[in-house]
């Protein structure tokens, strides 16, 4: 009897330290505030179409050019299965609200030499990050 009260207390307190444990995890996540200070927001675009592919276009003044960073807010941003999110990142000079549209070149080709990087997440998943604009 005592033996099989004891694993009783022990897989009980197992398990409220493995909830502990978990809540604790899933509350301290990073999240935006860990760019803040890096990177202004300008324009950003989604089409409309909510049965398809979803595009995603976000342009961002990278008050910080550091590329870890960049890397880091690109796969922050929401990205849908079969969709496409891109984010460019432009230096400080840029002043302006961005007009964004679907199809390339995203913007008008006014802006391409201010751009610093573009981070751009595939319909599978893929990531590809690019100084520059993409060719």
């Amino acid at each position: 009897m005592k033996s099989s009260k004891l694993i009783f207390y022990l897989l009980t307190l197992l398990v409220l330290v493995l909830v502990f444990w978990i809540g604790m995890e899933s509350l301290t996540q990073p999240g935006l505030e860990q760019f803040e200070g890096k990177y202004t927001p300008i324009s950003n675009y989604r089409n409309e179409n909510n049965t398809g592919p979803v595009v995603r276009i976000i342009a961002v003044k990278a008050l910080d050019t550091d590329q870890e960073w960049m890397r880091a807010f690109g796969d922050f941003q929401p990205h849908t299965k079969y969709g496409r999110t891109l984010v460019f990142f432009f230096s400080e000079e840029v002043n302006q609200e961005i007009s964004l549209s679907p199809t390339p070149p995203y913007f008008s080709s006014g802006f391409i030499p201010y751009l610093i990087a573009t981070y751009e997440k595939g319909p599978m998943g893929d990531v590809k990050f690019i100084e520059g604009y993409p060719e």
